[in-house]
């Protein structure tokens, strides 16, 4: 199975967030947890930063809808 890894610059540019912010969502809860993939060294898993961009679209337009 091929799973590709993204780094941190490549998710904030993804989600548009910055470092700080997917670190504090990452803290509440609200975002993917990272992989460590050596000892000073951590990166996303693509299809999770994906599931969860298409969460949060799809809130936002349910939320559109229901306004």
């Amino acid at each position: 199975m091929f799973h590709q890894v993204l780094r941190i610059f490549e998710v904030s540019d993804r989600t548009g967030l910055p470092r700080s912010s997917i670190y504090a969502k990452i803290q509440a809860g609200d975002f993917p947890r990272p992989i460590k993939l050596g000892p000073r060294s951590v990166g996303w898993l693509e299809a999770d930063i994906n599931n969860w961009l298409d969460e949060k679209v799809s809130q936002s337009l349910k939320a559109d809808i229901d306004e």
